[in-house]
């Protein structure tokens, strides 16, 4: 069967939405661009992060990369040798590909889709707790995506200690895993990732800020 009509057959079975299918419906009524603009703040300290202290030419991917432009940003780094993303919704890859269609944007189901070959960087920014199973994705990422001395920043909007968030799943009829920064710290630790590193980032009134991760494999690994 295919995997995309199997995931949303299993979702649906659930009596929860798919959210690729909610994903695509926003990017066909223009909302990427609203989520671009919303997530610019945080995804700047994440790119920063990833970036941090990198002097040699780098492959990077984006997972959950919406309409392409955080791809399209890496790929403007002058390090950059290949950028690359993957995500679910068929809309949203459109989108990137009509802007960039030269691009490198896949069209994929997770987590059974992998690259061809293990990238330097991994950016995913309010992608993973859609996953059924996000923290065992963790250690797939670790062990087959990403290449020994590999970095991954991760952001999430959805968490345990950010309760405005809370409602999100059941509002949009959608599976989210609502896990805590703990949570998320011992999935990488389990997963293999060395150098864990967590912040709040744009915290307000409300609104305790997005949860960064930043993780590395070790070059040993």
């Amino acid at each position: 069967m295919d995997i995309f009509i199997e995931r949303r057959e299993t979702t649906a079975a659930m009596g929860l939405r798919s959210a690729t299918d909610l994903f695509s419906e926003w990017a066909d009524k223009g909302r990427d661009e609203g989520m671009e603009k919303g997530h610019t703040a945080s995804v700047n300290i994440m790119l920063d992060r990833l970036l941090e202290g990198r002097e040699t030419p780098f492959t990077a991917l984006d997972i959950g990369c919406g309409n392409g432009w955080v791809v399209r940003r890496l790929s403007d780094h002058p390090l950059c040798t290949h950028a690359a993303g993957v995500d679910g919704a068929p809309s949203m890859i459109a989108k990137a590909l009509d802007v960039d269609p030269n691009g490198d944007y896949v069209e994929a189901m997770l987590p059974d889709w992998a690259p061809s070959e293990p990238v330097d960087l991994i950016h995913t920014m309010e992608c993973l707790y859609y996953l059924a199973e996000p923290l065992t994705f963790l250690k797939t990422i670790h062990d087959t995506w990403m290449k020994p001395d590999g970095k991954i920043v991760i952001g999430v909007d959805h968490y345990l200690e950010n309760p405005s968030s809370h409602d999100w799943g059941p509002s949009l009829n959608v599976h989210m895993a609502l896990l805590s920064i703990e949570q998320w710290c011992e999935g990488l630790r389990d997963a293999g990732f060395v150098g864990i590193e967590t912040d709040q980032v744009g915290a307000k009134e409300g609104w305790n800020g997005t949860l960064v991760l930043t993780a590395r494999r070790p070059s040993g690994a």
